[in-house]
């Protein structure tokens, strides 16, 4: 592929380049830092930025999201579990888009998140993403997928994240992927950390997230085989699942949309070091509607209802300016049987 040849070239030269890579791989950007316009493309990936001025807008965030009907949902739901049954995987990560009404523009919400990882392109499409993909530093693999949402504000919502059977088979089998995963590029992988818990503040509810890291040893020339290295990771196996062909496969299937940019993978190579993140929680510009593509992991122990919640609780923007009309969906409203609707002002 042109990209996996352009990012080789470019690390073998040890030249500073932005990568964006959508989940079909059919649009890959590939551009060296110095000639990336700040008009078109703005990014800030843990601190390295090319940000214009911050562009603020003086009105509240208003967010209205208008997701599935859950009976939609659980027709998808059901062929994912008769696969799973079926033995064919062993956890599948269904999505589905969520149309949204907003009153600010992509750009004021880039600017306005707070984010590890985030990225705006003109008329396309704005990123605040929590999830790291992988890291290069110093020729260490690392990678720290993130599996398990939970509502911050349940009671002893920190304990029912680390002792759901759910949770936690759903989480273990994403670790044990992801491991095998950076075993095809490096050596001496292991599992560094283990489930530790993440807090994410958003302009309806805080969340708990659940991650773990995994780490490998590259070898010297790694530079030279960048591109090379990443078409062997992807596609990501924490928006996917276990085991990764045949889950596609069943995503496919089970999905009535393209995935487009939305879990796939961005980030930047310094001219020594890797940081990437996971195209999860962004807002995409489709003909002239505005689409936030949300989903989560399913197990054979998963339950219609709470995945179905946990998709509408993932579409948010992370601002948190308090606003004294902020509202967010509850479970009730959300499962109607006609398409549902949450507004939340900040």
């Amino acid at each position: 592929m042109d990209f996996v040849k352009h990012m080789n070239q470019l690390g073998k030269e040890k030249r500073p380049f932005l990568f964006v890579l959508d989940f079909e791989l059919k649009e890959p950007i590939v551009i060296p830092l110095n000639e990336i316009s700040n008009q078109a493309i703005c990014y800030h990936i843990n601190g390295k930025s090319n940000d214009l001025p911050a562009s603020q807008s003086s009105l509240p965030l208003w967010f209205e999201k208008h997701p599935i009907s859950f009976e939609q949902y659980q027709k998808a739901f059901n062929k994912v579990q008769n696969a799973l049954h079926l033995g064919d995987s062993y956890l599948c990560n269904l999505t589905f888009p969520t149309e949204l009404r907003f009153n600010w523009t992509l750009q004021e919400i880039y600017h306005q998140s707070q984010a590890k990882y985030k990225l705006w392109i003109k008329d396309k499409l704005v990123v605040f993403s929590p999830e790291i993909f992988v890291k290069i530093q110093n020729g260490q693999i690392s990678s720290h997928p993130m599996k398990g949402t939970i509502d911050a504000n349940l009671p002893d919502a920190r304990k029912h994240l680390l002792h759901n059977f759910k949770e936690i088979a759903e989480h273990n089998t994403i670790v044990d992927l992801i491991r095998n995963d950076i075993n095809r590029v490096a050596t001496k992988t292991q599992v560094k950390q283990f489930r530790y818990i993440d807090l994410i503040q958003t302009n309806g509810k805080d969340l708990f997230q659940m991650s773990s890291q995994i780490v490998g040893q590259l070898p010297h020339n790694y530079h030279e085989n960048l591109g090379t290295i990443f078409q062997q990771l992807l596609p990501a196996g924490s928006i996917t699942g276990a085991p990764k062909k045949k889950t596609v496969e069943i995503i496919k299937d089970a999905e009535d949309f393209e995935r487009g940019f939305y879990t796939g993978i961005f980030g930047i190579f310094d001219g020594q070091n890797v940081d990437s993140g996971v195209l999860i929680r962004c807002i995409e510009k489709i003909e002239d509607k505005y689409y936030f593509k949300s989903g989560g992991g399913i197990t054979v122990h998963s339950n219609a209802f709470s995945e179905y919640q946990e998709l509408i609780d993932k579409v948010y923007v992370p601002i948190t300016r308090k606003h004294p009309n902020r509202k967010s969906a509850s479970p009730q409203s959300s499962l109607s049987s006609k398409q549902s609707k949450s507004v939340t002002k900040i």
